[in-house]
Parts: C-alpha cells; structure tokens; sequence
C-alpha cells in the first residue's frame, strides 16, 4: 500500500504522542514493504521533501509557533490545511490518514479522497466537545461546531483508545464506524536502554528503591491543561516528611516560568530537576531512575508516558478527570493510583508508593505486565488489516 499520514507536527522536530504514534506505525509500515509519505509543516532545514528512516517527508508549508499564549495556533492550523492541499493531490495513494486535531487539515484530507477517489480515515486522539469552552470561554463553541462538522464527515474513524470511542460515539458516530487501535511501545528498545554508568549486567530489578535517583517524575508539554503546579504542591506538601525528596520534571513550554517561580516560592526548587526535553532514550532512562511517574493532567487523548512507564516497571500517579484518557490505562491499586486532582490528594498518592513497602514489588511487576498489551508490533499488524479493509471499499 501507498500510505499518507497527515499532521502538522513531524517527529523528532517536534516531540508527543501524535508524533510519536505517526513515526512508530510509519517506520513499521516501511519495513514490511509499504509506501509511507508524511504531510505535515518543515520543521527541519533543506529541502521541503526528504527521506528519513525509509519514510518519505513533505513540509507543505514553513515553520510557524504551534502554540500562541500556551493555546494551539488557529492560523497555524489554517495556514497548514490550506498549504496541504496542491501538496496532497499531487500524489496518488490507497490511504490518507488524518491526525483530526487540529480539524482544519481535515477538510482538506477529505476534499482530495473525493476528488481522488481516495480512501481516508481520521484517527481521533481526544474529543473535546464541552471542554472548547472551557479552553476558550464562548469563543469554544466554533471549536466545538468544527469538531462536530470534523465527526460528520469521517467515514472511517481510529480512536487511540476506548475511551475517545465513547466520546466519539457521544458526538453521534455510529460504533461500526470506528475501530480502537491504541499507541504502543517498542518494547524491546525500551528493555534495551541501560542506566548511565550500570552495565547490563548490573542494573537492579526495577523494583529496587535504593536504586532509584528521582522519588518522582513527570514527562511532557509544560501547559496548563497538565496541571504540573499540582505536582509542584504536591512535592512541597511530601517534603515536610521527606526532605531530601527528588523530582524530575521533563517537557518545555508555556508554563515553564510561572512553574519555576512556584517552586521557588513554595521553596522546592531545590528539590525539582527542570530537564527540558530530552532525546527518548535519556527520557525512558529517567523514568528507569524513578519511583513513580505522576500524570496530573486535566486532558489526556491517550498518555503515552503511562504505558512508557509500566515498561520501565514504574507505577504511575494519575488524576480523576472528565477529559483525561489516562485515567482508563491505570487499573487503580494494581499497577497505580488514580486520585483527585488535588496537591494533597496527589501527595498522598506519592507517599503511598514510595515508601519503602513490600508492595512495590507487586505494583511494580503489574504495571510492567501490563505493558506488554501495547506492543508496536503487535499493533502495526492491526493496522495494516484494518488498512486494507478500507482500501477493498474503493
């Protein structure tokens, strides 16, 4: 097959779960003998079309900033949608797969598979629906208007877990419509990656606490809608009985200032690494330092670094949210917590797995097991099957 993926962001130029999800299955799809063309805005330096680990990448447009006052760039969005579209039907493929967010590019996608007489599928990593006004007061129900156009449109849809398929299926697509293939993890690379300065041979059992460098970790763009101010609290509530206590922030972005300053005012800023993004091994070997890795986010499509975790052997902290998926991956008391959103609540949670406990071996063997149901490979073969059954409705 002849396969386009189309979103702005383009890993490793830009670093998330989208991308991260459009690379994997990109690169798998290559190796076993298909054509792989990712759309999406120049991130790099050159020329506008370039091969990279056999997958074939097309900047439809220049660089623009993603967010704009820690909110995704309308104009952006727009200028991407229209730029894609003599760039789109220059080629012919069996398949065009839309990342939906941010909705523009859809149209576009679905204008060139009717004049193409092309197959498309729009893969849905959250739904908003209510959570538009939330994010931008009443200016919310365009959002929430184009999104509902976006559902009305999508002959096939993807939806990265069960939960987005229930809120699709509450936009008013019919379930038949929609097929739930989740983002995964290479396991065997994850295995692969050692601790600095620990041979193979000599690297602890995950389950070890004395070897751990960070009580606590967090990985991912520093906006509101992660809620990492609770955290913050939370490490200044852990530390009246843990003083010595460690905290890895990795991710950038928006809120990243007003962070540092609430750590400093809340005199933890000693206690907390500020690591910036980081290249995705230095990222699992962090996670692999760690005792828990705590998600404290309002809105997960997916969250990726929970199953990352889990195949570290690291138990994760998450929060109760109407528009957090993540919540769906922890099977609470088993291999993590779900709590409250609440610094307290979160301290709690923290305390209760870092401690030194005969439990941790058990949560920790449970959130590694429960890895092993998000295999890249395993996924990319359900890809390619549900691929082809699109392809035969041509």
């Amino acid at each position: 097959m002849k396969i386009a993926f189309v979103y702005d962001a383009v890993y490793p130029w830009i670093k998330g779960g989208a991308e991260m999800r459009i690379h994997e299955l990109g690169k798998r799809l290559s190796a076993r003998g298909h054509e792989v063309h990712i759309f999406g805005v120049k991130w790099w330096e050159g020329k506008d079309i370039l091969e990279y680990e056999g997958m074939t990448l097309h900047g439809v447009c220049k660089a623009q900033d993603l967010y704009v006052n820690g909110k995704r760039s309308i104009s952006e969005a727009i200028i991407f949608a229209v730029k894609l579209f003599p760039e789109l039907r220059k080629e012919s493929f069996d398949l065009i797969d839309v990342s939906v967010f941010p909705y523009f590019s859809c149209f576009t996608v679905k204008a060139v598979s009717v004049l193409k007489k092309t197959q498309s599928v729009f893969t849905w990593h959250e739904v908003w629906n209510d959570y538009w006004y939330e994010y931008l007061g009443r200016s919310g129900l365009f959002g929430k208007l184009v999104e509902k156009a976006v559902s009305k449109i999508s002959g096939n849809n993807i939806a990265v877990s069960g939960w987005t398929k229930n809120r699709l299926k509450a936009l008013g697509v019919p379930e038949e419509k929609i097929t739930v293939i989740p983002n995964g993890i290479d396991l065997k690379r994850i295995s692969g990656i050692e601790l600095k300065g620990i041979r193979r041979s000599e690297e602890k059992h995950p389950e070890d606490l004395e070897s751990k460098k960070y009580d606590i970790i967090f990985a991912g763009r520093l906006i509101k809608e992660k809620n990492v101010d609770l955290l913050i609290k939370a490490v200044a509530v852990l530390k009246a009985d843990f003083p010595q206590i460690r905290c890895c922030i990795v991710g950038d972005g928006p809120e990243k200032a007003g962070l540092v300053e609430l750590a400093e005012n809340t005199e933890v800023y000693g206690n907390i690494e500020f690591a910036g993004f980081q290249e995705y091994w230095i990222l699992i070997e962090k996670i692999k330092a760690s005792k828990v890795l705590v998600l404290p986010s309002s809105r997960e499509g997916f969250g990726m670094v929970v199953i990352e975790a889990f195949a570290c052997g690291v138990p994760v902290v998450t929060v109760r949210a109407k528009y957090n998926a993540a919540q769906g991956l922890v099977e609470n008391g088993v291999d993590g917590l779900v709590v409250e959103p609440e610094d307290r609540e979160i301290a709690k949670a923290i305390k209760k797995i870092i401690r030194r406990s005969s439990d941790y071996r058990k949560i920790s063997e449970a959130a590694f097991r429960r890895a092993k149901d998000y295999n890249w490979e395993e996924i990319v073969e359900k890809i390619i099957s549900v691929y082809k059954g699109y392809t035969r409705k041509s």
